[in-house]
């Protein structure tokens, strides 16, 4: 699980429960399909009755949770053929994020590219899966500091949990050293300002993980 150390002090205390919650969705600790109670909640997040509920219906409305009224909460079952849709709805935006990237990144923004790069390939070389499911946070929170397009990071934030979440189950044991390369080669477009570039390495990466989607509603 994160720690609390690895979110941000300074964030409010809903935004921290939102990230640890989500990271624990994400990294399957909080179980596909299984149930939990929000008191359960609240005691392992030590955060508040407040902050933590705040998170849950954040995630509800991303689709990841399902608050039903005196049977608990639900997590969002995992089914292979829905990595697939969410693929599909997601392909769109991220080619507008990364065209904006390039054309408006700042040097605020391309620190973070950076840090989430170097991350990224160290998670690569030791083989650490939940250090690049993090690192991955990272640049997409980049990419959308850098686009300066509020509408289109809010759209596309959930399908990216959820695709990570997908990813984590069906190809994290194999897919490190590909799924890097493909981030990377869209950070240095972006980085170049080279919009084209951006939007072709961005089509890349999505038909890369819609390779692995495909794979996935197969078996």
């Amino acid at each position: 699980m994160i720690s609390m150390e690895a979110t941000t002090t300074s964030e409010p205390a809903a935004t921290r429960a939102y990230h640890v919650l989500e990271h624990m969705i994400v990294t399957l600790e909080l179980a596909p399909a299984s149930f939990v109670t929000e008191g359960a909640l609240i005691e392992k997040l030590a955060l508040g009755r407040t902050p933590v509920r705040e998170a849950i219906q954040r995630l509800a409305w991303e689709g990841l949770l399902d608050v039903r009224p005196r049977a608990g909460i639900a997590i969002a079952p995992l089914h292979p053929g829905d990595w697939l849709r969410v693929l599909d709805a997601r392909r769109g935006v991220e080619v507008v994020l990364a065209r904006s990237a390039a054309r408006f990144v700042t040097r605020e923004a391309a620190d973070l590219f950076h840090e989430a790069a170097l991350a990224m390939q160290k998670a690569v070389i030791s083989g650490n899966v939940l250090a690049f499911i993090q690192a991955d946070k990272a640049l997409d929170e980049a990419l959308a500091l850098a686009a300066d397009n509020p509408f289109a990071a809010r759209l596309a934030a959930p399908l990216q949990t959820h695709s990570r979440r997908f990813w984590f189950r069906y190809k994290a044991d194999t897919g490190l050293a590909e799924s890097a390369e493909h981030h990377v080669a869209l950070i240095r477009s972006i980085l170049d300002g080279d919009e084209e570039g951006a939007a072709k390495d961005a089509k890349k990466l999505m038909a890369l993980l819609r390779g692995h989607a495909e794979v996935a509603a197969t078996r």
